[in-house]
């Protein structure tokens, strides 16, 4: 920029007026660009945290051999195990620079990796505002929102792919193993939505946002087993919509069109069906993927099948639940005024919880999720139109009314079979 304006004022012919007022918005308009966060400003009131006092008393208090904090009180204020965190901590840190420990430029040690992390971790976990961060740690505000919008957008980029993936063939056949055990044969989870408030919503988009409460929101459409993995998350849709809404703009029977999705085959009460199929409620259609209950059962079977699948479908109301207890920021209202960030800071929180069901579970061996699996390669058509053929059969054997009404009656005598045998 100074070499800017020395030619400006070498060049003897610049002399013009309207030339000096262009460079000298140019050379505004350079500045403002480069001052992101404000820079200095005087009078300006400047804290001298104690950041390494800060990080003392963090290592203090949970991170050497004998902590202040047990691993239960641990476990309570960040959601997960130590070893977990570290685990979650040390690859964030390999993978994004931001959260090395650096000097500025007198000299001074900034911000550890381990408080930054921190810092984002007991956000998500309790929703608080960024400021009560540094009232424990000496980290300011600022930092803290920044150091969050960056642990949830690299936690996405390193573990989404292990723990937001399509159920594999290994993962559909323990799937089907747990619906069969609640005597739901080709079941693959249960399908709902929930909504997140959105308080900053700009006041444009309120009425896109808003619907049977008087705030808007955002909606999460989920798929959860029994155990409360969550297979299938879909975030963003604006709360004007419903479930079914939703449903159409949802990616969830998108490997299933393309002939990707992996084998599902099973009997029940004499039929064979060849597509698994989700426990839903009663907004959604009556397709053959979807289960729903009976409206006002009519004799003991249909009662006693509405009563098994109303149970068994409140595995994802469930999951929905512990994830917001876990994560209190999805429980209360959204502060940050960008979807994108929401989307991150939704997406991480659901990440998250299926590493600490994993973490946690009882029967690791029985219940061990890796990435890779055997997926069933699609057929290459031959021609165009032979794939546009078999997209539109798959569409049509998926909203199949009479299958899912074959697959309901079917259910029902399975089910009180079963009852009658106990």
């Amino acid at each position: 920029m100074t070499l800017l304006v020395e030619l400006f004022f070498d060049d003897s012919s610049s002399d013009d007026d309207d030339d000096f007022e262009f460079v000298t918005a140019m050379l505004v308009d350079i500045q403002r660009k480069r001052r992101k966060h404000g820079g200095s400003v005087m009078g300006r009131l400047v804290v001298r945290r104690k950041k390494q006092a800060g990080h003392v008393k963090l290592m203090e208090d949970y991170f050497v051999d004998t902590p202040v904090f047990g691993p239960r009180t641990f476990r309570g204020r960040f959601r997960m195990s130590r070893d977990l965190f570290m685990r979650i901590a040390k690859a964030v840190e390999d993978h994004c620079p931001y959260f090395e420990q650096k000097r500025n430029a007198s000299g001074e040690l900034g911000q550890s990796a381990l408080k930054k992390i921190a810092a984002s971790v007991r956000m998500l976990a309790y929703g608080c505002p960024a400021d009560v961060i540094d009232d424990w740690i000496h980290i300011a505000e600022s930092t803290v929102i920044k150091s969050l919008k960056k642990f949830v957008k690299f936690v996405i980029q390193i573990f989404g792919e292990q723990y937001l993936r399509e159920p594999n063939v290994e993962d559909t056949v323990r799937l089907m193993q747990m619906g069969e055990s609640k005597g739901f044969r080709g079941m693959l989870g249960c399908i709902d939505c929930m909504h997140w408030r959105w308080k900053n919503c700009p006041a444009a988009w309120h009425g896109q946002f808003t619907r049977h409460c008087h705030d808007p929101t955002i909606i999460l459409e989920a798929v959860a087993s029994n155990d409360l993995w969550i297979w299938h998350a879909y975030f963003g849709m604006p709360g004007s919509h419903n479930d079914l809404n939703v449903l159409q703009r949802s990616p969830l029977f998108a490997r299933l069109t393309r002939g990707e999705a992996p084998p599902v085959n099973f009997e029940v009460n004499g039929h064979q069906y060849t597509k698994g199929y989700y426990l839903a409620d009663g907004i959604y259609p009556s397709w053959a993927t979807f289960v729903k209950s009976i409206q006002n059962p009519q004799g003991n079977k249909n009662a006693h099948f509405t009563r098994c699948q109303e149970a068994c479908g409140n595995d994802v109301e469930r999951a929905f639940g512990v994830l917001q207890s876990r994560f209190a920021i999805v429980a209360g209202p959204a502060r940050f005024w960008d979807k994108k960030t929401l989307w991150r800071i939704m997406t991480t929180c659901v990440i998250l919880h299926n590493m600490i069901i994993e973490d946690e579970r009882d029967q690791p061996q029985d219940f061990n999720y890796e990435t890779e699996g055997n997926y069933v390669a699609p057929a290459e058509p031959e021609k165009d139109k032979d794939r546009i053929q078999k997209f539109l059969e798959m569409h049509r054997q998926i909203e199949d009314r009479a299958a899912h009404q074959q697959l309901r009656d079917d259910l029902v005598e399975h089910l009180w079979q079963l009852h009658g045998s106990a």
